[in-house]
């Protein structure tokens, strides 16, 4: 085994929450992992990696990682601990939720998780188990893509779209609220593969990102209005006959109603909704109906808005109306991850709960729910994640956790702002140090971790905590018992998903990745319904939803005059690696981007200090000044940890409104005011 190996070059994967799950080499010396670099034999990743993880051995080894449990000796939010045992911890863990069983019922207890390490067995096997097993209440994890799946999934069915691998022999490629240069690289070093083929590309973003800027044609769009903008598209399809008349008719449902539905989105009308010309709308809408193999790579971004699940939900129509899925290279792909669909039932093991309708928070209400004194939260267990930072409300989150009755325990690899309000903080281990399956939700390959070097001082696996949790509480189940290559086993047994057959832990143990069973959607049947794409959709209408996509406008926070999209950065990813000195120095400093024209107005030029605030918080950022956004709008980068004598933590300005399909997060809904930061 590569663990006991102290030098070579041992194949892995990248733990992170990010599409790519690209294919690792890790280089050992004498015990440590000395270079991170890319699998040239990964089919997709092809061994190109990013900065983040190109650097990732400043992070395994970062002189500020914890090295054994700690309990807090000062007031919550200082980062004052000493250190304890194990034994201690988990007797310390154990003993308090006994207590609160009896006296507050097991639901007052809840997990707070999402996937700041995506292997299956880790961030969502063993410690579903043991809080079914608890009864704890279940954290409905919403924060991320829900919106959009949930919308994705009504006009196709699941989480399906074409195989990237396929869109080198895309024609025409729309990156539509994607910043891929960052969030999704490989897709992007596909594109170019394309573009190499002939293929143009264009971005549609509210900000013109690193990926805006490699685009063939950048097209500048109002936040939350590309719903319209799809509309719009297909008004001008419908009306010039750039429809697949027989596609429609063979393998959608409502091709009819859309076509009467769309009239009412005239270009003019979509022009003023979006800030597209009308010139550049019939542009894009011919482009788009003339070229067979065009491929929309569908982004995150669009979700975060009040109408983010009916955004995606339209967009996902448009290659239905030309017929593009017929197509190699053309269709769409919001998410792909119902391929590599895991048997969650045996991973999870739901029947160890008791209580069948047990208490639901969404993660997005954090805030709401510590501050709810109706029902309280009187324990926090988070791991995988970083709330404080990462939800939004973020000044209602840390008042919630400063309660001095909220017993908290953070599982992490670093005392994280989460970690500083915590009675216990418990060392973990990196991927790097445990087995885990690993399955992309872009690619269509599971990969394999196996352990590489052994725990960094006395950190443990997620799994490893919940067994010991599991004993300390007295539960004997034998799904307790179980080890992870056994849990992987269980997870790949899926008999109910066709395209698992040819993976197994065997195939993963000698080759490190292995390929589900695609095929193209069509001719084929879909999860919907009717089996066909439903550009009408019944179930909407029964859920509450309008049946026909449908432009709604977000929640307008009218007294505030800009609207603040704080997307992603290039060298963090969420709040991971905001702490890590590497790829501070590489990311520099936090920025809000400004129009030029707004940039004026306010006396605000390019390096300026701004304040950016509303009634939820406050940011003071260094304003760029230029034609990146337009007028109105405000977009930050990154997550930024928090720092001395300074105000970057832009969760503090988002609302906590749900969005409308699926309970998702409405980050990109929020407004703000602006102003110049008076030198001094």
């Amino acid at each position: 085994m590569s663990i006991t190996q102290p030098n070579g070059v041992f194949k892995s994967v990248c733990s992170l929450d990010c599409p790519d799950q690209c294919g690792l080499l890790l280089h050992k010396e004498n015990g440590r992992i000395v270079k991170v670099t890319g699998d040239p034999e990964h089919p997709v990743t092809q061994g190109h990696i990013c900065q983040k993880v190109r650097h990732m051995t400043e992070r395994i080894y970062d002189k500020k990682r914890l090295t054994t449990p700690l309990r807090r000796v000062g007031k919550k939010g200082e980062g004052q601990f000493e250190p304890i045992s194990w034994p201690e911890a988990i007797e310390t863990i154990s003993s308090k939720w006994k207590e609160l069983i009896e006296t507050d019922g097991p639901e007052s207890i809840l997990p707070y998780s999402f996937y700041g390490n995506m292997g299956r067995v880790h961030a969502e096997g063993m410690d579903r188990r043991f809080f079914h097993r608890l009864g704890a209440s279940l954290l409905d994890q919403t924060i991320c893509q829900i919106a959009g799946t949930v919308g994705y999934r009504y006009t196709m069915g699941g989480s399906f779209g074409i195989d990237p691998e396929d869109t080198i022999h895309s024609k025409l490629i729309i990156f539509w609220g994607i910043n891929a240069a960052s969030t999704n690289m490989h897709q992007v070093a596909l594109a170019q593969k394309a573009r190499k083929n002939g293929a143009k590309i264009i971005v549609i973003d509210v900000h013109k990102n690193q990926t805006g800027r490699l685009a063939d044609w950048f097209i500048p769009i109002l936040p939350g209005t590309d719903a319209a903008l799809a509309l719009g598209m297909m008004h001008i399809l419908f009306k010039e006959n750039l429809v697949n008349e027989s596609f429609l008719q063979e393998f959608t449902v409502g091709a009819e109603q859309l076509r009467e539905h769309v009239k009412a989105y005239t270009p003019e009308q979509v022009s003023s909704i979006t800030g597209v010309s009308v010139e550049d709308l019939f542009s894009l809408a011919r482009q788009y109906g003339s070229v067979p193999s065009s491929f929309i790579r569908i982004g995150n971004g669009l979700q975060h808005h009040d109408n983010g699940g009916m955004c995606i939900r339209t967009i996902a129509c448009l290659p239905a109306l030309t017929g593009a899925w017929l197509h190699k290279g053309g269709g769409a792909i919001k998410g792909n991850s119902g391929y590599l669909g895991l048997n969650t039932k045996a991973l999870q093991k739901p029947e160890l709960r008791t209580k069948k309708n047990p208490r639901v928070i969404n993660m997005n209400l954090l805030g709401q729910a510590l501050e709810d004194p109706t029902n309280p939260i009187k324990s926090l267990y988070v791991y995988g994640a970083n709330p404080a930072v990462v939800a939004p409300e973020a000044n209602k989150v840390r008042r919630g956790l400063e309660r001095e009755d909220l017993f908290t325990v953070v599982h992490d690899l670093f005392l994280t702002d989460t970690a500083k309000y915590a009675d216990l903080v418990l060392p973990s281990t990196s991927s790097y140090e445990n087995t885990d399956l690993y399955t992309s939700y872009w690619h269509h390959y599971a990969q394999l971790q196996q352990p590489v070097i052994e725990p960094y001082g006395e950190g443990k696996s997620n799994a490893d905590v919940f067994r010991s949790l599991a004993f300390a509480m007295g539960y004997t189940d034998s799904a307790f018992q179980d080890t992870d290559e056994y849990m992987i086993q269980q997870a790949l047994t899926h008999h109910e998903n066709p395209y698992l057959t040819s993976i197994n832990l065997e195939t993963l143990q000698e080759k490190g990745f292995a390929k589900a069973n695609v095929k193209p959607l069509f001719p084929g049947s879909l999860h919907t319904p009717s089996g066909k794409i439903e550009l009408y959709s019944e179930a909407m209408l029964q859920d509450g939803y309008p049946p026909l996509p449908t432009y709604l406008p977000v929640e307008e926070e009218s007294e505030y005059p800009f609207q603040f999209i704080p997307g992603p950065n290039h060298n963090y990813l969420n709040s991971t690696f905001s702490n890590n000195d590497k790829h501070m120095k590489l990311e520099k400093e936090a920025k809000i981007f400004l129009n030029e024209q707004d940039g004026k107005r306010l006396g605000i030029e390019n390096g300026d200090l701004a304040r950016i605030w509303n009634e939820r918080g406050e940011c003071i950022m260094r304003a760029n000044v230029g034609s990146q956004v337009l007028p109105g709008v405000v977009v930050s980068q990154g997550l930024w940890a928090d720092a001395p004598g300074k105000k970057q933590l832009v969760n503090a300005l988002t609302p906590d409104r749900l969005a409308d399909m699926g309970g998702g997060a409405t980050f990109f809904s929020g407004r703000i005011h602006v102003e110049k930061v008076a030198s001094h």
